[in-house]
């Protein structure tokens, strides 16, 4: 849920108020009593209509009225999905809920729902995610009106200290949080997984967001093969389409940049073996490239690292897998700076790599003496490469959407064959995942 270090960042976008029908959510609405300042009332504004009802029969002195709604949110799993209050179709008033943990009571409780938080936390303002206790319940709550496609990840952090301990935006502080960050145990989706000891994210899907069918371990489909290995000293992990054998092909390669991510964490041969399967992909070797121990040195348009992939890598996987022979048959795939690295690699080695799947590229690098955008402007200039590449970006990616869109004008100003999209969500694997699927099927599938 953190960005990339960047020196001079734009400003998060402001709030549109609650008739907004934009992509950016148009922020919390609290749930229950609402602090505003020592010296005023408190007021209660609760919008879920579930919730109303609830504090309705709480009042009421209604015998199990916690319980039932707790019953019912089991039942129906969480966050609360509701119709618009402003009666917008295209849009839903979600509602995350947590239960207050008596062995472990909490003063405060974040609700980190990917980029939407992240916003304010740039910003230097937490207070708008602080969930509400609900009068006279152990309901904790919190609202967004999202957009009806939105997809993103979420935790809670509850902590029992002062209200400014839990609002302290400092990186280092924000890294505890997410150290700490707990998934919603009511949430009945298949949780999102994490690495270095985090624990896993929850995954909210609104009903119109982009299908997803590909990214689950199916049953039914014929199994790859997945390998360790090492080349030149550093660790690779390999995925074999089935029935692979060595020389069966030529076939078609992808290289997968944060493999230590994308293998062990989140299982990318189950994608591969389902695109396999629906007859999506061609056969397919998938070589994933070990990187976030040394992103800044590797996937800042490096060409010493695109230059291993190309002379190194490549051919490695040529004469183990038959694999990687052929550029246009070659995909360099990457995030946030993997995405950068990838339409770079595609610009730096086009002989090796004729295919770039970027997702949420970081293509505001350098952002320093050197300038901004410095890829974009490569590719401006330079004498137009035979590569193709497939982009896509986040509409709540506020520090990447526009730099993405001006390479996509870009790129097709100048003739290449640019595939482009944008989500509704943000800088966050549970959408990446999906993105990957479909941009591996959208340009090795085609012929």
């Amino acid at each position: 849920m953190t960005y990339p270090p960047r020196r001079n960042p734009p400003p998060p976008p402001v709030s549109e108020g609650p008739a907004s029908t934009g992509p950016v959510s148009t922020g919390p609405v609290s749930t229950g009593p609402i602090s505003a300042g020592p010296t005023e009332s408190e007021a209660t504004a609760v919008r879920s209509p579930l919730l109303r009802t609830l504090l309705a029969d709480v009042r009421a002195g209604k015998p199990d009225a916690e319980e039932a709604f707790w019953r019912h949110a089991a039942a129906t799993g969480t966050p609360l999905v509701e119709p618009d209050p402003e009666g917008d179709p295209d849009h839903r008033l979600v509602t995350f809920v947590r239960r207050e943990d008596p062995a472990r009571p909490a003063t405060h409780v974040l609700a980190l729902v990917h980029t939407v938080t992240d916003k304010d936390r740039h910003a230097g303002d937490l207070a708008p995610h602080l969930m509400e206790r609900v009068d006279g319940t152990g309901v904790w709550a919190i609202s967004h009106r999202l957009r009806a496609d939105h997809r993103a990840s979420y935790q809670f952090h509850a902590t029992g200290g002062t209200r400014e301990d839990a609002l302290r935006a400092d990186r280092s502080s924000w890294l505890g949080v997410l150290d700490h960050a707990e998934p919603d145990p009511l949430n009945d989706r298949a949780p999102l997984p994490s690495r270095d000891g985090r624990n896993p994210a929850s995954v909210l899907e609104l009903p119109d967001a982009p299908p997803q069918s590909r990214i689950r371990r199916r049953d039914d489909v014929d199994r790859g093969r997945t390998l360790d290995a090492e080349v030149d000293g550093r660790r690779i992990t390999v995925h074999l389409p089935p029935g692979h054998h060595p020389d069966g092909g030529p076939y078609a390669l992808a290289v997968l940049l944060d493999g230590e991510m994308w293998g062990p964490v989140l299982g990318v041969g189950d994608i591969l073996d389902n695109l396999h399967a629906d007859g999506d992909l061609p056969p397919t070797v998938a070589v994933l490239v070990d990187t976030m121990g040394r992103r800044m040195d590797d996937l800042a348009c490096s060409a010493p690292f695109v230059d291993w992939l190309a002379d190194t890598l490549l051919p490695w996987a040529e004469r183990e897998y038959g694999a990687g022979a052929d550029a246009a048959r070659t995909v360099v795939a990457g995030q946030s700076a993997g995405g950068l690295t990838a339409a770079f690699a595609a610009f730096q080695r086009p002989d090796r790599f004729g295919l770039a799947l970027s997702q949420s590229g970081s293509f505001w690098w350098p952002d320093d003496e050197r300038g901004t955008e410095w890829l974009t402007g490569q590719y401006a200039w330079a004498e137009r490469r035979p590569v193709t590449l497939h982009l896509e970006v986040g509409l709540q990616e506020w520090m990447l959407l526009q730099e993405n869109r001006r390479l996509r004008n870009v790129l097709r100003a100048r003739g290449y064959d640019v595939r482009y999209r944008e989500f509704n969500g943000g800088h966050d694997y549970a959408c990446w995942r999906g993105g990957l699927a479909d941009g591996l099927a959208a340009l090795l599938g085609e012929g």
